[in-house]
């Protein structure tokens, strides 16, 4: 087994996963000519510089660096010559910083890289959709390296893992701890909406209100069992999918704590959580044990930066937001569990 682990960049990262099958890091710049699948709001500051330091000791772990290009929507600008020469400046910086692959969901995309950056590995991420043999057979056609499987659709569907994992032979990943809706009929909005709110250079300038992710989380407080229902796998379930012959598995989040992301490779790594399950998957409400919540400022900040619009949004409805967003733990840490799923009680769960 071998995990590909969310990067939050920061100095005691490293050090903190040290002794576990970790293969591959991956992470990118809050933004960029291309964009990703996290809005720049929800990630730290990062440098080039940084950038650049963060792979170079990770290579002398033995761990290499998957940089996502992973955007759903360019605003049809991989066909422009702007577009092309926005995506060559930054592929060459990728290389230069000594990223060993790239995460890309857009189909043109791959033809190019393989063809002028040869030494790049090229995976294929979860924005591709990918979720049935005939679209796994494309990209694979395409010259794709590895595909991270749709979760939403495919991580509870044991007969279609099994076919896509017989009909290829490249290298197959699941994400292991997302926590999306089963079959969410807002993930195609989502997708884009986080890609532009990333982009260096979009109309947006940055600016997105996130009602996809605050549906989701009042359709799962509606319905509690649409927590059990989304797409996660838990650390003791791990045999299950490696037993259908898959062993390369994606840990989230980008944005989480480092102490978050040490607990969470060590549960995958060892096949085992005693605790809260959303400790594990979800993506925001982090805990810190000092009970104050790391860059706390430097997060009040970026709330400011990038909702604070006049000309853009109703500045007196900001503070609403604001609360909104400190309840659901995304600007201070949380000293408590707004919801609480006690992992071992779920002992069994795949079988029924």
């Amino acid at each position: 087994m071998k995990l590909s682990v969310a990067t939050n960049f920061k100095p005691d990262f490293l050090d903190a996963i040290k002794g576990y099958p970790v293969t591959e890091l991956f992470g990118k710049l809050p933004s960029d000519s291309i964009g990703g699948g996290r809005a720049s709001f929800m990630l730290s500051s990062l440098t080039v510089a940084q950038l650049r330091e963060h792979v170079r000791s990770a290579t002398e772990r033995g761990i290499g660096f998957n940089y996502l290009i992973n955007t759903a929507c360019m605003d049809n600008r991989e066909f422009t010559r702007q577009g092309q020469a926005d995506l060559e400046r930054l592929l060459e910086m990728v290389e230069e910083c000594g990223a060993t692959a790239v995460t890309v969901s857009l189909p043109f995309l791959i033809s190019i890289i393989k063809k002028r950056h040869p030494a790049l590995k090229v995976r294929v991420g979860v924005y591709a959709r990918v979720d049935s043999v005939a679209k796994a057979k494309f990209w694979e056609e395409l010259g794709a390296d590895c595909i991270t499987l749709e979760s939403i659709s495919v991580n509870r569907d044991f007969a279609m893992l099994k076919a896509i994992r017989k009909a290829v032979k490249l290298e197959l990943q699941l994400i292991a701890n997302s926590n999306c809706l089963m079959f969410c009929p807002l993930s195609g909005q989502h997708m884009v909406n986080l890609s532009h709110a990333s982009q260096k250079g979009h109309a947006s300038r940055g600016f997105m209100v996130d009602y996809c992710a605050l549906r989701c989380s009042a359709e799962k407080l509606a319905d509690p069992s649409n927590y059990l229902r989304s797409e996660f796998i838990r650390p003791e379930d791990l045999d299950e999918y490696v037993r259908m012959g898959f062993t390369s598995f994606k840990i989230l989040e980008r944005g989480a704590p480092t102490s978050v992301m040490a607990q969470r490779v060590r549960a995958y790594s060892e096949g085992r959580f005693d605790g809260n399950l959303l400790d594990l998957i979800q993506p925001y409400g982090y805990k810190d044990t000092s009970g104050v919540a790391p860059g706390w400022s430097e997060n009040l900040w970026k709330f400011l930066r990038y909702f604070f619009r006049p000309g853009t949004v109703n500045t007196s409805e900001l503070l609403k937001l604001k609360k909104l967003a400190e309840k659901r733990g995304l600007l201070s840490a949380m000293d408590w569990d707004p919801v609480h799923i006690d992992n071992r009680k779920l002992d069994g769960f795949l079988a029924g």
